[in-house]
Parts: C-alpha cells; structure tokens; sequence
C-alpha cells in the first residue's frame, strides 16, 4: 500500500512539473497549416466571384429581354427601348411610362451590375415619317476581364443569348 501511494506522488510531481500550454514549434506548425489553407481557399475566391458575376449576368441580360419584350407590348409604336433608363425607374415616381418602364432594378438600369457594363442598342426604321425601335441588342461586358469576369454576353430579339470568350462584344458562341 505505501508503494502505491508513493508510486502515485511520483506521478503527481510529474505532472505538476510539465509545462502548461503549448511550445513555441507546436504554435509554428499550426501557424502554418493554417497560412497554407488560407492560400488554398484565396485562389479559389476568385473563380467562385468570377463564376457568379457571369451568372449575375446572364441572369440580368434575361431581364432585360423580359423588360423589351413588356416594353414594346406597352408602346408598339415605338418598338424597343433605346436605353437602358426607359426600361428602368423609380417605381415611387408615378406609374410606369414610355421613359420608364420600372421593369429593371437600379442597379441595372444604370448599365453597371456585379462587375459587368451593360449595354442597350437599337436598329430603328422610319414607319409613316416616325422612328421606330424594330430590334435591339443587349451586351454585358466584365469591367475588367480575367477579374470580374472572363467572358461577355450579347442577345437580341431573338432571346439567344450568346457569348464571347476573350470577354468582349463579339458573341459568336451560344450559351448551353
């Protein structure tokens, strides 16, 4: 029994001269691990935020088509609007009109959506001595290509949306 209890002293002196916490190398290594993770996730940011604002833009090109669609229903005399500002508005200006339809979100209606430039051009032809918008095209381009995003989206009236791959206005390829 005095064994024991001796036995058993050791063991508290022991462990009662180990040092508490952690040593100096041992926080190193976690340091490490943890910088090593953090480059890993960093590089992956970018593709995700590259990946979403071209979603972002397709998304927003298939409002835009909506909006000429309600647009020339609601002024078949004009046709399509010119501008992204007529398909725009602010909803708590009054009721919808020819310069604003109030069918896009700000943002959009401004030409700058999650790190793209939209843009809106029309073909006009003159019907009885008035203008009218007969077809448009819509293009989104990144703000900085290889950053904002890699490639830019046109449509027309058609509702095709199509893409560029060096991130420009020359959508030759349709988007599946």
């Amino acid at each position: 029994m005095n064994r024991k209890f001796s036995f058993s002293r050791r063991n508290r002196a022991r462990r009662f001269a180990q040092p508490d916490g952690f040593t100096l190398m041992e926080l190193l290594i976690v340091m490490a691990i943890i910088v090593i993770l953090l480059l890993m996730v960093s590089a992956n940011v970018g593709l995700v935020m590259k990946k979403a604002h071209e979603t972002s833009a397709i998304h927003s090109i298939k409002s835009i088509t909506t909006a000429q669609i309600q647009y020339q229903s609601d002024y078949p005399s004009v046709g399509f609007a010119c501008t992204l500002a007529a398909l725009g508005g602010d909803p708590s200006s009054g009721p919808p009109s020819q310069t604003g339809l109030q069918m896009l979100p700000t943002d959009l209606a401004s030409g700058d959506k999650s790190g793209y430039i939209f843009t809106v051009k029309c073909s006009k032809t003159a019907i009885n001595g008035t203008d009218r918008a007969n077809g448009y095209e819509v293009t989104a381009v990144p703000e900085s290509v290889g950053k904002s995003g890699d490639r830019g989206f046109c449509s027309d009236q058609s509702g095709a949306i199509k893409f560029d791959p060096s991130g420009g206005t020359n959508c030759t390829q349709p988007l599946q």
